[in-house]
């Protein structure tokens, strides 16, 4: 699939990051609440931001007054508060990491790459997550290196919360996009980044509030299930069902809430999970195609689902 075209002083994601929704997003943006474009809405809440392709997307055509993006994931948050407030100081060390890998031969990249992880790894006993300091964009900049660098493009951690992605064989891995990074932290401006649980996002929605929700898929099987990993906890269907249950707790408020998640009738067309989960809402079937199983013969067309509490308008 070719990549959608970016126009001038356009930010978009500076992560590759797994189950990003670039693919989806054109049939996101047709099911976008009304009051995006009269202006009734004036704040946007995307609770695991990811990669962050409707945020982007969403701002590139409409003005929002606020922004708060969240994510569990600690690694992530750090990527993007580093971007807001030091954009430079993150260009420039990923600029000596690029002219460092791209000098190398492609053993010397592998053994450069190993070494980046390691170190990156060894860190994390000893980086404070809870306030901002320098050792952030050195941080940052491993992230970003390793994201553009290792086997598919695949952030995943194991129990410990180390990172455990093979080496990627790219020939001119995208390690440095310093237009991007500034485009991003512009954008940022207006942005309230937050670390931590879905729920924490509860005391900035109210009925002026859209909120998208993009959590980690339920695996359609058990080989796909090793994608959720994007944190060390997990996301089991314990959290799927407490998710549902806040969506329905900002639908009372007067929110207007989006999800995406995986169909589990592709697999099993007797498992009403989700429809189960969110009944009395617009539940969408929209194809899609993304693998679900562990080779290439997994990849095709199925379909995702788009929930939202709100009726849809697709003209």
């Amino acid at each position: 699939m070719p990549r959608p075209k970016r126009t001038p002083g356009q930010a978009h994601p500076f992560l590759k990051w797994a189950g990003g929704k670039t693919q989806l997003l054109p049939e996101l943006i047709r099911r976008l609440p009304s009051g995006i474009a009269t202006g009734e809405i004036t704040t946007y809440v995307e609770p695991f931001i990811g990669g962050g392709a409707l945020f982007f997307a969403l701002h590139e055509h409409h003005t929002i007054g606020q922004s708060y993006l969240l994510d569990i994931n600690c690694e992530l948050i750090l990527c993007y508060s580093v971007i807001q407030k030091d954009a430079e100081a993150l260009i420039g060390q990923l600029e000596h990491l690029k002219s460092e890998y791209y000098t190398r031969d492609e053993e010397e990249r592998k053994a450069f790459y190993y070494d980046i992880r390691d170190r990156f790894n060894r860190q994390l006993s000893e980086i404070s997550f809870e306030g901002y300091n320098p050792d952030w964009i050195t941080r940052a900049a491993w992230v970003i290196f390793l994201n553009r660098t290792c086997f598919n493009g695949l952030f995943r951690v194991n129990q410990k919360g180390g990172f455990n992605v093979p080496f990627g064989k790219y020939k001119n891995p995208d390690i440095l996009n310093a237009e991007n990074l500034r485009n991003v932290q512009t954008l940022l401006r207006n942005t309230s980044i937050r670390q931590g649980d879905f729920s924490s996002c509860r005391d900035v929605v109210d009925e002026k509030t859209f909120v998208y929700f993009d959590p980690p898929y339920r695996p359609l099987n058990e080989k796909t299930a090793v994608f959720t990993s994007y944190a060390k906890d997990g996301f089991d269907e314990d959290d799927q069902i407490r998710l549902a249950d806040f969506f329905r707790e900002l639908d009372a408020k007067g929110a207007k809430v989006m999800l995406s998640n995986s169909d589990p009738k592709n697999t099993d067309p007797e498992d009403c999970f989700f429809d189960d989960l969110y009944s009395g809402f617009t539940i969408e079937r929209v194809p899609a195609t993304r693998m679900i199983n562990s080779n290439g013969a997994g990849r095709g067309a199925i379909n995702e689902l788009i929930i939202t509490n709100y009726p849809v308008s697709k003209n």
